[in-house]
């Protein structure tokens, strides 16, 4: 059902069943090492290019997520998924190889929340019964690709923000009522913001405009206050990106409290890992969410979330033919599933 002007409500309550999370050897050494399913001790993962590795992560975590849901990739409708390649070639390999029916999404780092509301709208609707949604990135893949191959060492700037390597995949269902497992509840579909930034070093600042507009639109649209959810989380804005954005939020009229606004790309990594602001990618968001942010949830850590994943819509094209980034944020309202009475 849409309600107010960019958001959809799931009256049918679409379950995240299970999910599966692959990462890299930076992410092995970070804060959230135990939430991931596989992590790899080099970024090459047995391939002959970072392009090769980044598909055999996003290939991993499918297969982990149906392992976990003893499924069958048969019994799987559709795949929603994409990446920051060129084309995004690495998903699109990955879906040769798994053979479901594929959606190939491009929101860049918003790519993990674009998915899920997605699928969830796709589930909600009945219009299938078991729909995959994920995003991956490559650290070194993203890096040659946008600014400098790795191996050049090239000296970054502290606004700059380290590409995560790694997937993160959900199965969203048809609600099985009293299975304690997480829910969608409604989604905000962002708009393209731009506001005439052009240095590809501070996505974050880039992004956080756009983050800030979804929010607002999000309790516009759904009527609420932000005290409604336990934990408002942005996907890769970083340190920057994210004070830029609470401020923008405060100014606008928006009663949320700092504690509960985190960022992804702030959560992954350690204090000493050199990351400058933070990480960012389209894997950063879908790594810690279906990782991390679940598991807690299903802890009792919290009972109502809303994730806001933003990307920069920017290709090396536009940045040598001198454009500015042009923005989006998609949001998600995640809960956990009511008990059977």
């Amino acid at each position: 059902m849409l309600k107010g002007h960019q958001s959809w409500v799931f009256n049918n309550r679409p379950m995240i069943s299970a999910t599966g999370v692959s990462g890299g050897p930076f992410e092995a050494n970070g804060n959230l090492a135990n939430d991931f399913d596989i992590l790899h001790e080099d970024l090459w993962m047995g391939m002959d290019s970072y392009e090769k590795a980044q598909r055999v992560l996003l290939e991993e975590a499918v297969r982990t997520t149906l392992a976990k849901a003893k499924m069958e990739k048969e019994q799987i409708e559709f795949l929603f998924a994409g990446d920051l390649i060129n084309q995004i070639t690495p998903t699109s390999f990955a879906a040769r190889t798994m053979q479901i029916p594929y959606f190939g999404l491009f929101g860049a780092c918003s790519t993990s929340m674009e998915g899920l509301a997605l699928a969830s709208f796709v589930v909600n609707y009945q219009g299938a019964r078991n729909v995959l949604t994920g995003a991956t990135s490559h650290n070194a893949a993203t890096e040659k690709q946008f600014r400098y191959p790795t191996e050049y060492g090239g000296q970054k700037p502290p606004t700059a923000q380290w590409t995560v390597t790694g997937a993160g995949v959900g199965l969203i269902t048809q609600n099985v009522p009293g299975e304690q497992q997480p829910v969608t509840t409604s989604a905000t579909i962002g708009r393209v913001i731009d506001m005439g930034l052009s240095d590809p070093f501070n996505m974050g600042g880039a992004m956080a405009p756009a983050a800030a507009d979804t929010i607002m639109a999000h309790f516009r649209d759904m009527e609420l206050d932000p005290s409604h959810y336990d934990l408002i989380l942005t996907g890769d804005l970083g340190r920057i990106g994210q004070d830029t954005t609470f401020e923008l939020l405060i100014k606008s009229g928006l009663k949320i409290d700092r504690k509960q606004f985190q960022d992804c790309g702030l959560l992954l990594y350690k204090d000493d890992q050199p990351v400058q602001a933070g990480g960012s990618g389209a894997g950063c968001s879908a790594t810690v969410f279906y990782g991390h942010i679940l598991n807690q949830m299903k802890k009792g850590m919290y009972k109502r979330i809303l994730v806001v994943a933003t990307g920069a819509l920017l290709s090396p094209l536009s940045f040598q033919q001198k454009e500015s980034i042009p923005c989006i944020a998609h949001a998600v309202a995640v809960e956990m599933n009511e008990e059977r009475r």
